[in-house]
């Protein structure tokens, strides 16, 4: 199943879920209730499920999954719109999938007052906004059967599980927990467990269909908590393969489209898109944003704060600055946010850096940064 889409950089940004996908950690919130039994399935050894999970195909399928986050962070503002940063960083998300296969596959994230479809068919990928009413036609190029990435929140058990299994190697204890029971299906239940303490992930829980090998639900664990902190699962699911329908799209008439062909050259007259950029690896991966990602204007306009970041952006980072505190370091001046499962560093310099990691990690993360781009001097962050 690795034809679904990845988050769009605006969501990877704003989402330290996502540096909880990089590092290996992804999602909270039980899917099932615990006074099941456990089904009876035959022995699997760790090495056989991760086997099974990092296959690059998997059967048609057709179902809903629940998202949740519960990061611990500070009340955000915002709007309910699925895609809004707020939203992304916590709460409750349910879309609908349709997979027929890696080039027919549908995803849909309603909310109250709005839609947004992933659509793919073919060499083409459609994503509709519904608030918008807008489209983009995404031309997937030629010489990759993978879509490119497209404006969803939406994250699969199937795709969250492949991203975690990045991290698993020698820093990493593997084992296998009792089966359970996962929107119907019984599942064998993998334990990936950090050994470096440094790492504040606790553990992450992949459920794998006993039947297909398909992942339904992946949870990630602080250290010491009881309950997870994440959560992305099926809570219903049907292994057969969807209508053409399900998985076929039009745009509306009167919609805004946007043709986008990534195989094509960026014209110069166009700004490159900055990213997010990975130091480290594995379970201590820290994720740097820098200022052209954080604010409204171009990159050394200045440092981080609530009066240049644009939109939604604005309310939100202010609501992240009033709630951290002042820290130092050789990297410079700024502050740090920190709860059971992430910790963020905004510094003075106009970048972020973000981990499922202690404090210690961003530090030394921030120093890296530092020395190989020195700052340009500006006046001191605005909360």
């Amino acid at each position: 199943m690795s034809g679904f889409p990845k988050l769009s950089r605006r969501a990877r940004w704003a989402v330290p879920v996502a540096a909880l996908v990089v590092t290996g950690s992804v999602m909270a919130g039980s899917l099932i209730s615990v006074a099941q039994a456990a089904p009876t399935l035959p022995s699997r050894t760790p090495a056989q499920l991760l086997a099974e999970v990092a296959a690059d195909s998997g059967p048609a399928l057709s179902g809903t999954v629940l998202q949740t986050a519960s990061l611990g962070l500070p009340s955000l503002p915002g709007n309910a719109s699925p895609t809004s940063i707020s939203s992304l960083l916590t709460g409750s998300h349910t879309f609908q999938v349709w997979y027929a296969g890696p080039e027919h596959y549908r995803l849909a994230a309603p909310s109250s007052l709005s839609e947004t479809d992933v659509v793919r068919s073919g060499r083409t990928v459609w994503v509709w906004q519904s608030t918008a009413d807008s489209v983009t036609e995404i031309t997937v190029p030629a010489h990759t059967a993978k879509p490119m990435p497209a404006a969803t929140p939406a994250l699969t058990p199937q795709q969250a599980a492949k991203q975690v299994l990045a991290a698993v190697g020698p820093t990493t204890t593997v084992s296998v927990d009792s089966n359970v029971t996962v929107a119907g299906q019984a599942a064998y239940e993998l334990v990936l467990a950090p050994k470096d303490s440094r790492s504040l992930v606790g553990q992450v829980r992949l459920a794998i269909d006993g039947h297909n090998g398909v992942p339904l639900r992946v949870q990630v664990f602080a250290r010491g908590a009881s309950s997870p902190a994440i959560s992305v699962g099926f809570t219903s699911v049907t292994f057969a393969t969807p209508a053409p329908a399900d998985t076929s799209f039009t745009p509306p008439p009167g919609a805004k489209i946007t043709k986008v062909n990534p195989g094509q050259e960026t014209p110069a007259s166009q700004p490159a898109d900055t990213g997010v950029s990975a130091i480290g690896s594995g379970w201590l991966t820290v994720l740097e944003l820098p200022s052209a990602a954080l604010t409204s204007g171009s990159p050394g306009q200045g440092p981080v704060s609530a009066n240049n970041a644009s939109g939604d952006s604005a309310a939100v980072l202010r609501a992240l600055l009033a709630s951290a505190s002042f820290t130092h370091g050789a990297w410079g001046t700024g502050r740090l946010l920190r709860t059971s499962l992430i910790s963020v560093l905004i510094t003075d310099n106009g970048n972020m850096f973000v981990g499922a990691v202690q404090p210690s990690v961003l530090y030394a993360a921030a120093t890296e940064a530092v020395s190989a781009h020195p700052p340009v001097a500006h006046p001191a962050t605005t909360p």
